[in-house]
Formats: C-alpha cells, structure tokens, sequence
C-alpha cells in the first residue's frame, strides 16, 4: 500500500509538472489550452476554468494539454472549422514553428528543472552516505586483472596522494579519479612502513570499467537472509568472522574470496567473536542457481551516515549528480542503439511501474530524502526520454517542426499519420515489454 501511494504521489508531481510546462509556455504565447489533464481515460474529477478544463483521469500513467488547433496539425483539413485553425491568431496550429518547438520543449525542461530542484532538497533534508566515503583510503579488496591489479596496488595499501596532490579520504579519491578519467596517474601508497609511488591507467568510463578497488570493509555480519544456512547455523546480526577453516581474516573481501572456492556442499568452519565470546560454528552451504554458486547468507554490515548540506552547496552538488546521471541515461541509451547491450542487459536496466512503485516505496521508507532523489531521478528520466525523436513524444514533434522549417513547407498529412502509428507502436511495444519484464521480476 505504501509503495503504491509513493507512486502515485510521484507520478502526479512528475506529469503534473511537465503538463505544467507544455501550458505554461502555450499561454505565454497566447495558445488557447482547452483541457488540461492528469491522467488518461475518462476524467474522476474536472472543473472548468475561465476557458480550460482541468481534470484528473482515471488512468495515472501520463496526461496531456489539449491546445485548440492542435489537432489541425495531423488531421486533413475538411471544413471551415479546420481552416479558421490555421489562421485564429490563438490557435496552436497559426503559431510560428519555434514557438511551437519551445512549447513542446517546455515539458521536458520543466522535468529537468524539477530534477535538479528535487535533488538539491534531498541533500538539504539529509541523504545516506557511506560512512566510509569519509574515512582514509584503505583498500580492502583488488580486483583480478583490474587497472589496480595491473598499477600494483594490494589489499590494505593506503593511498595518500594522486598525481602529487593529497586525499584523505575516499570522497577526494573518487572525484580525482572521476576528473582524470582515461588518463595515466601516480598513486602514492603506503605499504606497511614503505611508501611506493606507482601508475594507474584510469579507465575512460569509471561507471562501466571501474579501477578495481573497494574500501576495506570489516568482517561483521550485517543481515543474515532468513531461512538460509547462517541462519540454521545461528548466526546473528553483529557477529564478527575473524577466520574461515582456521584462515584468520581481516576484511570482509577476504571472506568473499573464502568462500568463492566452496564448490560442494561441504561444512565451512567459522571462527566467530560475539561480545567477548569467541566460538566455532560449521555452516553448511547451499547452492544458490541465480548466483551459480554455493552460498551461506549472509552480507556486511553497511555503515552509513545521514549528512545534510546547506542550500548552496545542495544546488551545487545536485547540478553534478544530475550531470552524472544524465551522462549515465545517455550512455545507456548509446549502447542500447549501438547493440553493445545485450538483451539481457536491457531486461535487467528496464523497469516498468511496477518497479518504480517498488523502488518508489522502498525509498520513502528509508527517508524523505532518499524519496526525493529517487523522484528527482525519475523525472529526470522522464524529461530526457520524452525528448527523443520519435513520434508521439514531445521529441518527435520538435524534429517533424525541425524538419518543416528546413525545407519550408509542412510535411504531407499521410506522412505525419505513418509517423504517428510508428510512434504509438514503438512506444506500446516498450511499453509492453517493461510491464512483461516487472511481472517476471515478481513471479521470480
């Protein structure tokens, strides 16, 4: 229930503001809006302004601004009515063709600008951040055949320096390392009493090829999944591993790679310190099919911190998250048009509004703040994927206007139409395929 009032809450604030925009703009440039909507279907609620009708429809998953003399645009022209839309001075279709391009651009912009705004409420109400972003760069796990791995860098080197200029903690480390992304730097570590200097070749898309270390994270029991051998074996929240088959162990990573080698169903023996007892405990692994390999149930603990930003410095730092995530969704989208994902890819990246609901109740749950940033992240989304050239979305409109203005004439009626079924098929067609694609993640 939770997460379905969540999803309505967004959904609503989301479509509300990109109509918001589309109606904005057409009154400023004197476009006569007949029916503004929230909702597609038949209205539940509506009342008539001055000259337009607002209503909120029974169908949550979009709306749409009617504006008289839209219709002109894609339907022949057949009588005296059609004609007077072309030339009633507040008709949408008598309007010069960029005022239209930043009619049907003004919703989208306003789902960016909410995007942004959003985002900086989050930081200013108070977000989670991993406690170890602040702390010193202590390396706890190396990746195999990772730049890192290749640079020199082992677990439990501290890395004091890139490129000559000092971090002290893991926050500084990332936004070095984001700044000098695909280039070749000198890492300072400490190394027991030693210091090396070694080099790195950074990656030129972090996100997706990252340099192949992890923080060191201790090795104490965060949740244990109910029903699984930790559990059976009882093992509790908070308890600290410190050796698997009598190999003693210093971070969580190296009880990952422990346990990484258990290849039949075979008891692992646990050392394990509760309070000021320390005892043995055999766990009998299961093997987990979604994984491909034998697993007992447990995971870390996550240490994170809420952390509030003053106004400024919120606007600051959500312009950049925004910029990352736009620079994510644009990738994504890049490797979904290059073929470079698989299909499997694109299932496991898709969602639909099942899970956006999901997600979108899980977050608030864990914090308006955390709220915020999801809902400033969907509409993000929301405001770049509506500007994509296809028919029907708002980005489609504009290049049909973009291309009109190239070669100075309309395009013919029948083309629009063509245009318009293309659209509607691809845009049901993906549709369809979030939605199968959120009802296998449920039956799963």
């Amino acid at each position: 229930m939770l997460s379905l009032l969540a999803f309505l809450i967004m959904i609503g604030v989301l479509i509300t503001i990109h109509e918001f925009g589309h109606f904005l703009f057409a009154r400023l440039f004197g476009v006569k809006v007949e029916v503004f909507s929230i909702g597609f279907g038949p209205p539940i609620f509506r009342w008539k302004g001055k000259e337009t009708v607002y209503q909120i429809a029974a169908v949550p998953l979009g709306g749409y601004v009617k504006m008289y003399g839209e219709d002109s645009m894609t339907e022949p022209i057949q009588g005296e009515t059609e004609k007077k839309a072309y030339t009633d001075p507040r008709s949408f279709a008598a309007k010069p063709r960029w005022q239209k391009i930043l009619i049907a651009f003004a919703g989208p912009l306003f789902n960016i600008i909410l995007a942004v705004i959003l985002v900086a409420a989050a930081y200013m109400v108070g977000v989670f951040e991993p406690k170890y972003m602040r702390e010193p760069v202590v390396v706890g796990y190396v990746q195999p055949d990772s730049p890192a791995e290749k640079a020199g860098i082992k677990p439990f080197d501290k890395i004091v320096s890139v490129d000559g200029k000092p971090v002290k903690n893991w926050k500084q480390f990332t936004v070095q390392i984001t700044m000098k992304a695909g280039m070749s730097v000198d890492v300072e570590v400490e190394r027991g009493k030693t210091k090396k200097l070694l080099r790195l070749n950074i990656p030129k898309d972090v996100s997706k090829s990252p340099v192949g270390i992890s923080p060191l994270i201790p090795p104490k029991l965060g949740n244990i999944l109910p029903g699984s051998p930790a559990e059976k074996a009882g093992l509790k929240k908070g308890d600290i591993i410190i050796a698997v088959n009598g190999k003693p162990v210093k971070s969580w990573f190296e009880i990952v790679s422990h346990l990484s080698k258990i290849k039949e169903k075979k008891p692992v023996s646990l050392m394990i310190k509760r309070g000021r007892n320390i005892f043995t405990v055999n766990v009998i692994p299961e093997y987990n099919k979604e994984a491909g390999k034998y697993v007992i149930g447990i995971s870390p603990v996550y240490d994170a911190q809420i952390k509030k930003y003053s106004f400024f410095e919120a606007v600051e730092k959500s312009i950049q998250k925004n910029a990352e995530m736009t620079v994510l969704l644009f990738n994504f989208l890049k490797d979904i048009a290059t073929g470079s994902m698989s299909l499997q890819e694109i299932k496991n990246n898709l969602g639909g509004p099942i899970s956006i609901a999901k997600y979108s109740g899980g977050a608030l749950e864990s914090g308006v703040g955390n709220y915020l940033f999801f809902t400033g992240f969907i509409s993000l989304q929301l405001g770049y994927l509506n500007l994509l050239p296809i028919p029907v979305l708002d980005g489609g409109l504009i290049l049909i206007l973009l291309i009109e203005m190239i070669i100075r004439r309309p395009l013919p009626e029948k083309a629009k139409e063509y245009l318009a079924y293309i659209g509607f098929a691809l845009i049901g067609t993906l549709m369809i395929f979030a939605i199968f694609n959120d009802i296998l993640r449920v039956l799963q």
